[in-house]
């Protein structure tokens, strides 16, 4: 009996391996911390050292930020900017079982500032805007949503002036088209996945045409 009760143990959590995957914060308050996430082919997490380069990248930005995590997916890339002090984050996801998990992390963190809200990311975008400081830009790599994404954030009015930008992309294909307002500040790339830190120009910084 004994000896049974250890086998079927064993075998949850095999099964659940299969149905999630493990990534951490790298920094702030929740530093060290695990998310798991499930192990759904389309969600392609931002890896541990990109995030660590990324959130160099943003250094202080961070701090009080209203943040857009657009792809969200497991969410790395919006808890991370909560753990780093943003005020408020909004995660976008359309994955129903990817969005009870970040919930459940959300109030296993008693994480405030939170919103995720389930929904497609071109559908969002097409509603009421509202302006963020920081925009996690990462859509599944087979999608091509990057290009129409980008452009409804700029024509939808989605930015503040000076907001910051990542934006991940295969590093085969490069970056899409983006709006003539978004400047390239820093770019980098870890195997195949190209990553890039952009900036909206403020109207006066823009070049003449």
């Amino acid at each position: 009996m004994i000896r049974e009760k250890s086998a079927r143990r064993a075998a949850a959590v095999v099964r659940r391996g299969h149905r999630a995957r493990v990534l951490r914060i790298i920094g702030g308050r929740w530093r060290g911390r695990k998310l798991r996430f499930p192990a759904a082919a389309a969600i392609r997490p931002t890896p541990d050292r990109v995030r660590e380069t990324l959130f160099n990248w943003l250094g202080g930005a961070t701090q009080g930020a209203d943040c857009l995590d657009l792809f969200a997916g497991s969410g790395a890339l919006g808890l991370e900017a909560l753990s780093r002090g943003a005020a408020q984050v909004t995660f976008i996801e359309q994955d129903a079982t990817a969005v009870r998990e970040l919930h459940a992390t959300l109030a296993e963190w008693q994480a405030q500032g939170a919103q995720v809200v389930h929904t497609d990311a071109l559908r969002y975008l097409a509603g009421t805007a509202r302006r963020f400081d920081i925009v996690f830009l990462d859509p599944p790599f087979s999608s091509q949503l990057l290009e129409p994404a980008a452009a409804l954030l700029e024509m939808g009015g989605w930015l503040k002036a000076g907001a910051l930008i990542y934006v991940e992309c295969p590093v085969r294909t490069g970056l899409p088209p983006l709006p003539a307002s978004w400047r390239l500040l820093k770019a980098k790339r870890a195997g195949e996945v190209g990553y890039h830190l952009l900036a909206h120009a403020a109207p006066q910084d823009r070049s003449p045409a």
